[in-house]
C-alpha cells in the first residue's frame, strides 16, 4: 500500500514520526512536504497529497498540521477524497467499516505520537465493509457529483 503524507509546520514533528512508521512497517510512501519548520500554507502541502490519492498514485493519505482541522478540509476539496479528521482509533477505525475513508487528518497539538501511531495504524489496516455502507458511500459521492463539476 502506497500513503501520500504531508504536514504544515505545525505538524513536521508529527509527519517524521508517521514516516518512520510507514518505513518499519513496510508501506511505501510518497512524501509532499513540508520539511521545514518555516511557516507556510497547509493548502499547498495537502492538495498535492489528496490528489495522489484522488488520482490513483497513493491508496491513501495522511495529512497532519496543528489540529487537522485545515489539512482535513483542504483534502475533502478534491473530488474522490474522503478524509476523516481523527483524533482516536476508535473514529479511525468507523470511518474506515462505514465511510470507506480514503485519507486521514490529525493534529499534532492535539494527539500526542503514540496515540497518532495507533490511529494511523488502525486507519491503514481496516478494511471496508461494504453491504448498507456501500449504499452511504455511494450517496456522499452523488452529492460531490451534484456540486463538483
Amino acid at each position: 500500500m502506497k500513503i501520500a503524507i504531508a504536514c504544515d509546520h505545525g505538524a513536521l514533528n508529527l509527519k517524521r514520526e508517521i514516516i518512520k512508521y510507514l518505513s518499519s512497517n513496510g508501506y511505501e510512501y510518497v512524501d509532499f512536504g513540508t520539511d521545514s519548520f518555516d511557516s507556510c500554507d497547509y493548502p499547498d502541502f495537502a492538495l498535492p497529497a489528496a490528489e495522489a490519492v484522488a488520482n490513483g498514485s497513493c491508496d491513501r493519505g495522511i495529512v497532519v498540521c496543528s489540529t487537522g482541522i485545515g489539512v482535513s478540509i483542504v483534502a475533502n476539496k478534491v473530488p474522490g477524497i474522503r478524509c476523516a479528521h481523527c483524533h482516536d482509533s476508535y473514529c479511525a477505525k468507523f470511518t474506515r467499516l462505514h465511510n470507506d475513508a480514503n485519507m486521514l487528518a490529525m493534529g499534532e497539538k492535539v494527539v500526542g505520537v503514540g496515540y497518532a501511531l495507533e490511529i494511523v495504524e488502525t486507519f491503514l489496516t481496516t478494511q471496508f465493509e461494504g453491504g448498507r455502507h456501500q449504499r452511504r458511500v455511494d450517496k456522499i459521492s452523488a452529492v460531490e457529483k451534484k456540486y463538483c463539476k
